[in-house]
This record gives C-alpha cells, structure tokens and sequence, in this order.
C-alpha cells in the first residue's frame, strides 16, 4: 500500500499526527488526508479523487483509507498556539464544511469505481478500499 502513511514504533518525544477529513463510506469511517498546497497544484484540474481547498490543500481521495473511531481525535484549533497554523486549520475548516456535500458524494463515487473490479487509470491509482477494510476490522 504505497498509499498509507507510517508512523515508525520508535521512542519519540511526540506522536506526529496527520490532518484530514473523516467520512462515513460503505458503512465505516474514512480518512481522507490533506496534502499541503503545492506550486503544481495551480495547474491541475480538480477530478473525482482529487479536490483542492482553495490555495490551502488538497484532498486525494484515492488515499483514503478506513479507521476505528477509537484511533483518530478531532483537532481542537483553540488549543493550537501557533496563530497562522490556526488560522489556516479554520480556512481549511470553513471551506471544507461548505463543499462537504461534494466531498462525500466524490468519496462515495471513487469507492464504487475502485470496488467494481474495472480498471482505469482512477483505480490504478487508488487504495485497495476492500482490503484496508478486512485489515481494519482485525486491527485491535
């Protein structure tokens, strides 16, 4: 799964988090990460899998994965103490709330595309949602 990130077990000071954006797919929670914004993402049209939140971020749906609701947090931004950090959290927050409806109709979307068993370039380059699921649902 060239798609997941790793956080490598070793004794460390603080846990790196990840951002993102929590959906209900097929029945069970998704994460979907935020990428940072990037100098190529100006130049890219928006697809199924690929939304951009303004000059903020993008989310790449064909990297969602599921997860166990005992295994994410919400991000509380009033205890952020970096200003501009917040700042942006709360623009990505509020922009992403109002293209919600087209977040998780897309999500739905990719998911039925990638699980149909077709081929295209879109689930060539999406998780194996099928096989995230079963290793979900053993994950203690």
């Amino acid at each position: 799964m060239h798609h997941i990130y790793f956080i490598i077990k070793t004794p460390i000071k603080f846990i790196k988090g990840y951002i993102g954006v929590i959906l209900k797919v097929h029945g069970m929670d998704y994460f979907a990460p935020l990428s940072s914004y990037k100098e190529k993402h100006k130049q890219m049209k928006e697809t199924l899998d690929f939304i951009k939140v303004k000059t903020y971020s993008v989310i790449n749906l064909n990297n969602m994965f599921p997860v166990q609701s005992k295994d994410y947090t919400y991000l509380d931004f009033s205890k952020e103490q970096d200003l501009n950090y917040k700042s942006l959290l709360e623009s990505e927050y509020r922009y992403i709330k109002s293209i919600q409806g087209k977040i998780i109709k897309n999500a739905s979307l990719v998911y039925k595309i990638k699980t149909s068993g077709k081929i295209n370039p879109l689930t060539k380059r999406c998780n194996d949602f099928k096989l995230l699921e079963e290793k979900c649902r053993l994950y203690k």
